[in-house]
C-alpha cells in the first residue's frame, strides 16, 4: 500500500480502449456505480478517447450529469450536453492531409466534426470498422465538406499497419500538424497542440485542479501526455511496451478491470 502523502484526488481521466473498456471493448461491470460514488466524494471522472462525441454520450448516458467528456483525442471537451472546448483544422491543412492519404496503399480517410464522422471511400474491411467506431456517420465528398464543416481530426484506417505505411510518410509530410497512432490501424491527425494532455490541461485550468489532485489512465501513445498532465499516471498491464517502459507505474490489465480495482483504492483514498 502507497503511504506518502498526496492531495485529495479530485479528477480521473480514464482512456476507453485497452485500458476501462475489456479485450471485447465492454464496459466492466460496476462501473457507473464507481462513477456515482466517485462524483458523491467530489471526484470527477472524465472518459478521455479518440471516439466521437456522440459515441461516449451514449456509452456513458446513466451518469451523464456526473462525468466530463474528453472526445476526438482531446479536440473536444463537453459536460452536461455543452462543448467546453473544440479545436478545429484549417481547411487548407485538411486538403493538404486528404492529398497525402490518398497517395498512400490501401490507407482511407475519416472526417471527424463534432456531429459527425464522414467517409468516402466504401473499401471493406474500412467501412465496417465506421460503422461499429462511429455511431453518426455519413458517405460525403470529404474536400467539400471541409469547406463548410469544423472538422476536429482526421482518422485514417491504415490496412498496412501504421508503423509500416502512414508513420513512415505523413509526419514528414505534414510537420505542422500532430500525427499519432491511436491504436490497432489507425492513426489520427490533428491541430500540432491538439491531443489529450492539452485538452486535461484546459479542464484543469477551468475547474481548478492541482496536477496533484488528478489521475489519468491509459494503454496508447495518444495517452502519453495525458498521464504527464495529472500528478497520478498508470498504464495497464497490457499497455503499448514503449509507454509502459517511460510511465512505469501499472495497474492490472483491462482484462482483468484493473482500472475499476484503481477506481475503488481511490474511493478508499488511497493510490492504487
Amino acid at each position: 500500500m502507497r503511504t506518502e502523502k498526496t492531495e485529495k484526488i479530485r479528477f480521473i481521466a480514464c482512456d476507453l480502449d485497452g485500458t476501462l473498456l475489456d479485450p471485447q471493448g465492454n464496459l466492466p461491470e460496476g462501473i457507473f456505480e464507481a462513477i456515482g460514488r466517485l462524483y458523491d466524494k467530489g471526484v470527477l471522472f472524465c472518459p478521455a478517447s479518440g471516439r466521437q462525441l456522440t459515441a461516449l454520450e451514449r456509452m456513458f448516458a446513466p451518469v451523464a450529469d456526473k462525468i466530463l467528456l474528453l472526445a476526438e483525442n482531446g479536440a473536444i471537451v463537453a459536460k452536461d450536453g455543452e462543448i467546453l472546448r473544440l479545436d478545429s483544422l484549417p481547411q487548407e491543412d485538411i486538403r493538404r492531409s486528404l492529398e497525402v492519404v490518398n497517395g498512400l496503399p490501401r490507407a482511407h480517410a475519416l472526417l471527424c466534426t463534432p456531429d459527425c464522422a464522414y467517409y468516402q471511400s466504401e473499401e471493406q474491411p474500412f467501412l465496417s470498422y465506421v460503422a461499429a467506431s462511429y455511431i453518426s456517420n455519413a458517405k460525403g465528398n470529404l474536400l467539400s465538406l471541409a469547406k463548410r464543416e469544423k472538422v476536429c481530426k482526421i482518422a485514417v484506417y491504415d490496412e498496412l499497419g501504421p508503423e509500416n505505411n502512414g508513420m513512415k510518410v505523413l509526419p514528414r509530410a505534414l510537420p505542422h500538424l500532430r500525427i499519432i497512432q491511436s491504436g490497432g490501424n489507425w492513426l489520427d491527425i490533428s491541430e500540432k497542440y491538439t491531443d489529450k494532455g492539452s485538452a486535461v490541461r484546459f479542464i484543469r485550468e477551468k475547474f481548478g485542479f492541482s496536477k496533484d489532485a488528478c489521475v489519468a489512465f491509459g494503454d496508447h501513445m495518444n495517452d502519453y501526455e495525458m498521464l504527464l498532465e495529472c500528478g497520478h499516471p498508470y498504464v495497464t498491464e497490457n499497455a503499448y511496451p514503449p509507454l509502459r517502459q517511460m510511465i512505469g507505474k501499472c495497474v492490472p490489465s483491462n482484462a482483468e478491470g484493473g482500472v475499476l480495482q484503481a477506481l475503488h483504492c481511490i474511493l478508499e483514498d488511497r493510490l492504487p
